[in-house]
């Protein structure tokens, strides 16, 4: 639930410059298709266009880039999840965690200029909500996450992450915090989103350890 930035994240700035230099191509060309949907829509937008006004060749866009789709729904936060996860304490519940974790997430992608990455996190969320090319595309996205949120819940519980209520345990999550998007975006926006994904979350309660 992140977005794109044009400067490279703090939490990447350990890394090599030729991984760098990879985020900043990928940055430039989340930016030049945002900037393309927002002069004429998704619809409309082409990935030559895209290529084009990043700068970059079409073979370049898909490597990074399987679909146009993704360019919309990956961003350089979606990694880092796990990451921020494992920061927190073993014995910890694991919607604490996870609560903390996206807080952190949002924090950081909102941290250089506040109103515009807002400005560009709620055009992402609508073209997930809208376009039912993205949102099909988002609902494989999240089943990848759902994933790596059944290994934390695993690791937590003492269960095995192919268990089946350790598998609809994280899948709930994931459904409950799309939905969350989509009722952030049906409100317009209006809402705040992380006090949304507060109340999302408390309506769940903490997988027993085995």
């Amino acid at each position: 639930m992140t977005t794109a930035r044009t400067p490279v994240p703090e939490a990447a700035r350990h890394l090599g410059l030729r991984e760098r230099k990879k985020i900043k191509t990928r940055m430039a060309i989340r930016e030049a298709t945002y900037s393309l949907i927002k002069e004429q829509g998704y619809e409309a937008t082409t990935v030559e266009q895209i290529a084009d006004r990043a700068e970059v060749s079409q073979s370049t866009v898909f490597r990074y880039f399987p679909a146009k789709e993704d360019i919309v729904l990956t961003d350089e936060y979606d990694p880092l999840l796990e990451k921020l996860l494992r920061r927190r304490p073993a014995d910890e519940p694991v919607l604490e965690s996870l609560r903390w974790a996206v807080h952190e997430a949002m924090a950081m992608a909102l941290t250089d200029n506040p109103a515009h990455e807002r400005d560009e996190m709620i055009l992402r969320a609508r073209l997930m909500v809208e376009v039912p090319q993205v949102r099909s595309r988002l609902v494989e996205s999240m089943s990848v996450t759902g994933r790596l949120v059944c290994r934390i819940v695993a690791e937590r519980t003492g269960r095995h992450e192919n268990d089946l209520e350790v598998r609809v345990y994280a899948m709930g999550l994931m459904g409950a915090l799309m939905e969350t998007l989509i009722y952030w975006v049906e409100g317009d926006c209006r809402d705040d989103l992380p006090e949304l994904i507060d109340r999302t979350l408390a309506t769940f309660e903490d997988l027993p350890r085995r």
